[in-house]
């Protein structure tokens, strides 16, 4: 019953349910942490960009900065020319991927 008391109050934004949202919620993040996943290397800009077709290149970019200062992504940069940067998955974002797939098989049966 505590938890029914934040809503009362108006103090949702106070719970995990809300910070859990802010983390994932967004046009593409959730599929830029499943794209993440499922290759299970890492994988460059271009190639997150062909798997998340129709997303443009600055959704992307922003997308992946907000993952990335959310703890949730990291990037590696190497020291080359042309410059060469991969994307993978904190653990952090690995601990995130049981809560998503619950929330598709809830929606796969509903």
């Amino acid at each position: 019953m505590a938890d029914i008391d934040y809503i009362k109050e108006n103090r949702l934004e106070d719970t995990g349910f809300a910070h859990t949202l802010q983390l994932i919620g967004g046009k593409y993040k959730m599929q830029t942490l499943y794209a993440l996943r499922l290759n299970h290397t890492p994988l460059r800009y271009n190639a997150l960009k062909r798997l998340l077709t129709p997303i443009s290149f600055k959704m992307l970019t922003n997308t992946l900065q907000e993952l990335e200062v959310a703890g949730l992504v990291y990037r590696e940069v190497f020291p080359q020319v042309p410059p060469k940067v991969e994307y993978s998955l904190t653990s952090l974002g690995e601990s995130l991927i049981p809560v998503m797939d619950e929330i598709c098989i809830w929606g796969e049966q509903h």
